[in-house]
């Protein structure tokens, strides 16, 4: 039987107000802007749910959040499930005891990976959330079956993986533990970012507003 046509079906429901709520916090909380980002929950073997395409989150209700075929991504509804649905599908196929991912725009994340670098030997803390490394996909265009790819290989032996120039991937056994992951990842990205700058700059201090200064003495030159 079809899991998306037999639309009655155990636990859809709570999934769906899962999701639906992930979203107005991940919102509240300045992880993405408007309608940027998605996130999903796995209902069972064969169906997950998903944010749709397009829409703010302050306005999404439980019953908008839409329900996909984890197999071949056929979907239920009037509303279009967020292009990043394979990205989604193919991570829930590849880590089953993985049940929710979210997928953020995150300031200091999204810097990481655009700046297309790995975070190697992850420590203490740090490492028992997201693992020993976290890796930075190839570039590829949003909603392509190789974003998806490299996304799912990525995220491999960790829990966050960073997409080329697209923000981050955080997965989780709940929906808790993947918010959990967004967080410590984006704390981690943050020192990151300070190291880099801090040794690029030859200090051993970092400031607020080092970055835009070091941008302004190096690179705005003659403008």
């Amino acid at each position: 039987m079809d899991p998306v046509e037999n639309i009655r079906i155990t636990g859809l429901s709570n999934a769906q107000t899962i999701v639906w709520d992930a979203g107005l916090r991940l919102h509240r909380e300045g992880l993405v802007a408007r309608t940027w980002g998605n996130i999903s929950f796995r209902v069972n073997e064969n169906l997950f749910v998903i944010t749709p395409s397009g829409i703010a989150y302050e306005h999404l209700t439980p019953e908008r959040i839409v329900p996909v075929n984890l197999r071949d991504l056929t979907y239920h509804g009037k509303l279009k499930p967020s292009s990043e649905k394979g990205m989604h599908a193919a991570i829930y196929r590849d880590r089953p005891e993985i049940k929710a991912i979210i997928h953020t725009h995150q300031q200091a994340a999204s810097s990481v990976s655009a700046a297309r670098m790995d975070i190697e030997n992850i420590q203490g803390e740090d490492r028992m959330i997201l693992g020993p490394v976290v890796k930075t996909t190839p570039y590829a265009l949003p909603g392509t079956k190789k974003l998806a790819k490299s996304a799912f290989m990525a995220i491999r032996g960790s829990n966050a993986t960073l997409l080329s120039n697209h923000g981050a991937i955080c997965i989780g056994k709940n929906m808790a533990e993947a918010f959990h992951v967004c967080i410590s990842l984006e704390s981690l990205c943050e020192r990151f970012v300070a190291e880099k700058v801090m040794a690029a700059a030859g200090v051993k201090e970092y400031a607020p507003g080092m970055i835009h200064r070091f941008y302004l003495e190096h690179h705005a030159r003659g403008r």
